[in-house]
């Protein structure tokens, strides 16, 4: 049985969500990030760089979270979760994946701790970094939004839902917490595309029954 490694509301929620929109039986595994068991030596062993999530399928471990999705979509593409190889809508598929997971995701992560990303300890050097970055993840945003607002279909691959649609509502989840002049420094639910965007996809039984078994508070606000 498929084994999923996860924390709630961690990056491990987009490969939550696709199981369950898969109907795949799996079993999740709690890591406790409290009490910093991510970073215990069995832990380790799983994924070197101490992050969550990790799928582990029989004798295959899986690390990164595009990679593990990837992987799960590849072994099932009669789900239809991914367009089929070789063809144009594969190719944005792999465009929007690549630019979610390595150019939005690690702009938000950046906000979060944006401690990690300056020598300096001056608070006020730390939150000019932080106030840049917000407003780069705005522009992001408004990518999104723009995207959606040309979409022929509620869904980032247009009519057909896919796992663009679960990752980028996990990263605009994230965004929930931003506050600001409109519209640069906005949360995803406050944009006029993406957060009607978001409201479908928290509507989903897959994504409420992950909201149920996380126990997320405020799953969108």
């Amino acid at each position: 049985m498929l084994q999923l490694h996860y924390y709630p509301s961690n990056a491990s929620i987009t490969p939550h969500i696709l199981l369950e929109e898969m109907g795949l039986p799996f079993e999740l595994k709690l890591v406790d990030r409290t009490n910093n068991a991510h970073k215990t030596p069995e832990y380790l062993k799983l994924n070197p760089n101490g992050l969550i999530p990790v799928l582990v399928d029989g004798d295959l471990v899986l690390y990164e979270t595009a990679a593990i999705c990837m992987h799960l979509t590849d072994m099932h593409p009669e789900m239809g979760l991914a367009p089929a190889v070789g063809t144009h809508e594969r190719a944005q598929f792999y465009k929007w994946l690549m630019w979610l997971t390595n150019t939005l995701q690690p702009t938000i992560i950046m906000y979060f701790y944006t401690d990690r990303y300056t020598t300096s300890t001056d608070a006020a050097v730390i939150a000019q970094i932080k106030a840049k970055t917000q407003e780069r993840i705005g522009a992001m945003l408004k990518q999104l939004d723009d995207h959606l607002a040309a979409n022929d279909g509620p869904w980032m691959m247009g009519e057909k839902f896919s796992v663009l649609d679960i990752y980028t509502f996990m990263l605009g989840r994230w965004t929930r917490v931003f506050e600001g002049a409109p519209p640069a420094t906005q949360a995803a639910k406050t944009w006029p595309h993406l957060g009607p965007f978001m409201h479908r996809m928290l509507a989903r039984p897959a994504v409420q029954r992950v909201v149920a078994t996380e126990a997320l508070k405020d799953p969108i606000i």
